[in-house]
């Protein structure tokens, strides 16, 4: 199941959700939180869908499919957050992928100040995997150290954190997966030169996607970062703005 925002350029947001886990073999569920005006270089304006309308399409789909992982991105307001914390306690055996949304690559605002507490008091805490770039974990916590603000957030109660550096430099891309009572475990990838729409809601999906067919949680990350590398490796120039990871590759599963 998928809550995420609807991307009219095609790039990121619900869409990228769709073609990524409908690509690494699963059956997507989209449940719509907002709508933006956006394209290839930025989000200009986003509003929310009603509440309770998704609260009705969750329990719908909750009585008729089964489903095997949520994944989040965009979720429109803090309303929507609490809609969607009252189905995961009643279904707490599937795991929660969160993307936590704040800004969009080019700065433009998919959460308020009401949105971002709500994500950290109420939606981290049942979470089994958030998914935050460099940009994100700062603005969540404060503090600019990726390990610094993890530890932060799981003081907070928050599960594993998967900081990704996407947004860093260097010519590797260095994703770390902070453990509660673990060592941190790091995943160096290839930097393929530029920035990408979308990039960070397809690794999120495709983790959800991995956890959906079984797969463990290293084993999931591991799949969707080579995914995404992929996809990137064979991006397309769709606007004026960054191009778009194929998320149409064919994938052996």
């Amino acid at each position: 199941m998928i809550l995420s925002g609807l991307d009219p350029s095609g790039g990121a947001g619900v869409q990228a959700d769709i073609q990524s886990v409908t690509s690494l073999g699963c059956h997507p569920l989209p449940v719509l939180t907002c709508l933006t005006v956006q394209d290839t270089r930025n989000v200009y304006a986003a509003e929310p869908i009603d509440a309770d309308l998704i609260r009705r399409q969750l329990q719908c789909l909750a009585g008729d499919t089964p489903i095997h992982a949520i994944k989040t991105g965009a979720l429109g307001n803090a309303d929507v957050v609490d809609v969607l914390v009252e189905f995961v306690r009643k279904h707490p055996h599937i795991p929660l992928i969160v993307d936590p949304v704040i800004k969009a690559a080019g700065g433009g605002d998919l959460a308020d100040s009401n949105l971002i507490n709500a994500m950290l008091t109420r939606l981290f805490p049942l979470a089994e995997m958030i998914t935050p770039n460099g940009v994100e974990l700062e603005l969540l916590t404060g503090e600019p150290d990726p390990q610094k603000a993890a530890a932060k957030l799981q003081l907070a109660g928050c599960g594993d954190v998967l900081a990704t550096g996407g947004h860093g430099t260097g010519e590797t891309i260095i994703n770390v997966l902070y453990r509660r009572d673990a060592e941190p475990q790091r995943w160096h990838i290839e930097r393929i030169g530029g920035e990408y729409h979308g990039t960070g809601c397809t690794l999120a999906s495709s983790i959800a996607a991995g956890r959906a067919c079984g797969l463990s949680q290293r084993a999931a990350i591991a799949q969707a970062q080579n995914y995404v590398h992929r996809a990137i490796l064979q991006a397309l120039k769709v606007g004026e703005g960054q191009p778009v990871p194929d998320r149409g590759i064919l994938w052996e599963h």
